[in-house]
């Protein structure tokens, strides 16, 4: 039976699983976006596009790194060491931070293409695999929900029924994969359609999620993932708004 949280040992030396994922999922996602790009014919020149990809790197690596202090900013940071701070990070901020990249890379560069479709299917690709190193992880991530007596309760590690939060997502993502492979295979909507999708989905997902997570820190009764969530909303509020058309269309088409 797996126990929570799985640990690897080789010859004796523990190895870190979310971690081996984490490498995984960016090398996955990175190897699905070539084949994609590869049998499909892109607006945006190479030299654009790895423009675009250094901008999002950047704002990812910044983003997650803010949201991941901001979801407890209240830390004692006197008693947390350098490296910990560094690994505090969240892939909220990572999407949104590198949004707000890809938007300052195509700025500079002049380019007027949507650039974010390519990279829709292996984003979520990689956050799939890495929500099963964070399932892997129990409670020593983040990434487990409250206690509950539902159904769905697990042990992840310290003896109390929560929600797995990470198998939730997983399992969203599934849908979401199937949902939005299923519109970038019909090729009939307007560039850049597919992403605004998954933003507004994943995020209104996660917006969902956190009311079942034991956050710590509150501002107007909603934790800072919930706000980021808001920021976007407001961001694609064009899409929110033709967001259940654009559902009916797939399935009409």
């Amino acid at each position: 039976m797996l126990s929570i949280p799985f640990e690897i040992t080789i010859a004796g030396i523990p190895l870190n699983i979310h971690l081996i994922l984490e490498y995984l999922a960016f090398f996955s996602a990175y190897r699905y976006y070539v084949y994609l790009r590869k049998n499909r014919l892109d607006p945006i020149n190479h030299s654009n596009r790895l423009s675009i990809m250094l901008g999002a790197a950047l704002g990812a690596f910044l983003g997650s790194r803010l949201m991941g202090f901001l979801e407890n900013p209240v830390l004692d940071i006197s008693a947390v060491s350098f490296m910990q701070l560094y690994n505090l990070k969240t892939i909220m901020g990572g999407l949104f931070g590198g949004l707000l990249g890809v938007e300052l890379a195509k700025r500079i560069i002049h380019e007027k293409n949507s650039s974010g479709d390519l990279f829709t299917l292996p984003i979520i690709l990689g956050i799939f695999i890495g929500r099963i190193g964070c399932f892997l992880s129990g409670v020593n991530e983040f990434t487990y929900g409250t206690t509950t007596s539902f159904a769905t309760g697990m042990d992840l590690g310290d003896g109390l029924k929560r929600h797995p939060i990470a198998l939730y997502e997983i399992l969203f993502l599934v849908l979401l994969f199937v949902f939005l492979r299923k519109l970038y295979l019909q090729n009939k909507f307007e560039n850049g359609l597919l992403f605004k999708l998954f933003m507004v989905s994943y995020f209104g997902f996660r917006f969902l999620i956190e009311f079942i997570k034991p956050n710590a820190f509150f501002v107007l009764g909603l934790s800072s993932i919930q706000w980021l969530c808001i920021v976007c909303f407001v961001y694609y509020r064009k899409t929110l708004i033709h967001l259940p058309r654009a559902y009916a269309k797939v399935y009409l088409l």
